[in-house]
């Protein structure tokens, strides 16, 4: 796919408004404009249907039901909410501690870092193996009955690593322990009809599934709802855990692209061929290139993290633009002068994660964009060489 003249191979930052989606989203951008909160007439009682048909739509993505979502302005705010959300909890019960993970996106933990410091809550973060994945010897020597929430990313946006959730929620169950998955790369990783039975809380966001940007939404289980305290308050809306007039050609378009997606099971085989094809690719160019996180066929179907000894990706990435849209890592920390917290918590030395770039390829992505950015990166490290910007490895 190509975005003008770029080739666009980032779609774990964020993926294209698929046209159909867009198709839906349509008629409540101009003619059924009304607010869905408006229950004394019938454009009202519309706009709410639309907004109950996109949350069943979601719901049948993850196996609950339309009532336990919980729209959002995306996955930082869902994290936010899932996180911050049980600090009415923890105000009442003996539980005071929460597990989670030095690879999580920042936005989780950044609000653990926030519990602790303004709730007093202890974090304790279960290790990780070189691929990403949770040691669940580890978690079970840490997780007890004074654990009140688990938190982890399902798919990692970085290195790809998909976690078994399953095995988790079963050892968090055994001791009452609250389940959050940050859960906005899994939809395009692996089948989540089941999700719902393997959490208490889930975060989706839609412009990670081809559905329009600003909308994301939590999934909390409906035992769990009256003890969630909102971040925003105001009209008591969404059961009163989040206040605010739903937008609802977001809700509609993030409702379609779930829709879409059990649509078109095959695409994870798609992008896992490409994927593949391009991992080939750039393994034979000739230089010393490694993948960061886990293997090929246990990871992300359209995640490619890659480290490129010798080479800083800052610049290598200068050296692609604006042909080749790749990245470093999570567009959420972009500007973040330290390297990624993701690959120097799975061992990487400092000056690896700088060597690392993220490609992520898409729905739409052709062979012939993959022939194409390959040969892009073949003559920026060739051009860095032949300078002597190479460092010695």
């Amino acid at each position: 796919m190509r975005t003008g003249n770029t080739i666009y191979l980032d779609h774990q930052a964020t993926t294209p408004l698929d046209k159909g989606v867009f198709g839906e989203m349509l008629p409540f951008l101009t003619d059924s404009f009304a607010n869905p909160h408006s229950s004394d007439h019938a454009s009202g009682w519309t706009a709410a249907a639309a907004v109950n048909a996109a949350s069943a739509k979601i719901g049948a993505l993850i196996g609950c039901d339309n009532d336990e979502i919980i729209y959002t302005s995306g996955a930082t705010e869902a994290n936010n909410l899932a996180i911050f959300g049980i600090r009415r909890l923890s105000q009442k019960c003996y539980r005071k501690r929460i597990i989670t993970t030095e690879i999580e996106h920042k936005s989780s933990l950044a609000a653990c870092a926030a519990m602790s410091n303004d709730y007093g809550t202890e974090i304790s973060f279960c290790r990780i193996a070189e691929d990403g994945q949770i040691d669940l010897n580890h978690l079970e020597e840490i997780i007890s009955e004074e654990i009140l929430l688990l938190s982890i990313g399902a798919v990692n946006s970085e290195i790809g690593t998909i976690q078994d959730i399953k095995a988790i929620y079963e050892l968090a169950s055994r001791f009452g322990v609250l389940v959050h998955l940050d859960a906005a790369q899994m939809p395009l990783a692996s089948d989540m009809s089941g999700a719902a039975g393997h959490a208490d809380m889930i975060s989706l966001s839609g412009h990670k599934i081809y559905g329009p940007m600003g909308i994301g939404c939590l999934y909390v289980k409906r035992q769990l709802q009256s003890e969630i305290a909102p971040l925003i308050y105001g009209g008591g809306q969404q059961q009163g855990i989040r206040s605010g007039t739903l937008p609802v050609p977001l809700c509609v378009g993030m409702g379609a692209a779930c829709d879409l997606l059990q649509r078109l099971p095959q695409i994870r085989e798609s992008l896992r061929r490409k994927n593949l094809m391009l991992w080939d690719a750039l393994s034979a160019l000739g230089w010393e290139i490694s993948l960061n996180g886990a293997p090929i066929s246990a990871r992300h179907p359209g995640n490619l993290n890659v480290r490129f000894a010798g080479f800083q990706a800052d610049e290598l990435l200068g050296a692609l633009q604006p042909n080749l849209a790749v990245s470093t890592g999570s567009a959420c920390t972009s500007g973040t002068p330290e390297a990624s917290h993701v690959l120097r918590a799975i061992g990487l030395s400092e000056d690896e994660a700088r060597s690392s770039i993220r490609f992520g390829v898409g729905r739409f992505t052709t062979d012939e964009d993959i022939v194409r950015a390959v040969e892009l990166v073949a003559d920026a490290l060739a051009r860095f060489e032949a300078v002597g910007l190479r460092e010695l490895v």
